[in-house]
């Protein structure tokens, strides 16, 4: 399956608002951001260099890998839907990666209701994305 890795890609707006409220993740060596059927604690904003998502099936088999792009919000749909990772992330050293913990992102939600508006539309390009691939499988 191929996804389109700008589905993931907020905009400048979002981006900004999120930053705001994030912290710096040290990539200093190859990280793991984030690991498929893990409950979500919040999630992450690429900035600069090599980080990419996968997913597998339950024997362990690669179904996709794709890189993530500056702008990418990783990990955005369990947060927002309450359920597990449904890709895995991992940050190359060097890479600029931020993280805004759940309590951030519900913070911002509450004090800043139009930024609800930049959320689903990124929801949105990822569905469609998601959509796009099963239809060309």
């Amino acid at each position: 399956m191929k996804l389109d890795a700008t589905a993931f890609v907020g905009e400048q707006t979002l981006v900004s608002a999120l930053k705001d409220r994030s912290t710096p993740v040290d990539c200093g060596d190859d990280r793991v951001l984030f690991r498929q059927d893990e409950q979500p604690e919040g999630l992450y904003i690429v900035h600069d260099g090599e980080v990419s998502l996968t997913m597998r099936t339950s024997d362990g088999d690669l179904v996709m890998s794709i890189p993530a792009h500056a702008g990418s919000l990783l990990g955005l749909p369990a947060l927002v839907g309450g359920a597990v990772y449904s890709l895995s992330a991992s940050a190359q050293r060097g890479a600029r990666v931020s993280f805004v913990s759940r309590d951030e992102f519900s913070r911002l939600m509450l004090e800043e209701p139009a930024i609800a508006v930049l959320i689903l539309r990124v929801l949105a390009a990822e569905v469609r994305t998601a959509r796009m691939a099963l239809a060309n499988a």
